[in-house]
């Protein structure tokens, strides 16, 4: 991948607190107006059961497929700070919690990428069949 070129990279919406459709679409707008980036496509809106030993509420989830020239670690630093945004606090030893708005790089390209703040591919793609059938709706050739 020349450095610059435009990379197509899926991103996994999910809420399960408050206005969950009102935090999806907040996050749709700020994703198509984060800077040399596009968003291409939206999959489908559904509700799904909630994941992990944390008892809450059901999740909206949806996935975008975005076109950006920004670098996977800029662009996890934006959908943190959307995430902010919508009130989402990020507090250590608490995984799979309720939260007001969560977003998640699922694929950027054909990157693979092992950081601690970061692993591309999503290593939880397997575990979630709403991210799998989201990503065959938004697939290019699917």
């Amino acid at each position: 991948m020349a450095k610059g070129e435009a990379e197509r990279v899926y991103v996994a919406l999910g809420s399960n607190v408050g206005d969950r459709a009102a935090h999806l679409a907040y996050a749709r707008a700020r994703l198509a107006a984060l800077p040399r980036t596009r968003l291409l496509k939206e999959s489908r809106v559904e509700e799904t059961a909630p994941l992990g030993p944390v008892p809450q509420g059901s999740y909206l989830n949806q996935m975008v497929l975005l076109e950006t020239t920004l670098e996977p670690a800029e662009l996890l630093v934006h959908l943190h700070a959307i995430e902010s945004e919508r009130g989402r606090e990020r507090r250590s030893g608490v995984r799979w919690g309720p939260r007001t708005l969560d977003l998640d790089i699922v694929r950027f390209g054909d990157r693979v990428l092992r950081d601690p703040q970061l692993v591309i591919p999503h290593p939880e793609v397997p575990n979630r069949p709403f991210w799998q059938r989201e990503l065959a709706e938004l697939t290019p050739d699917g």
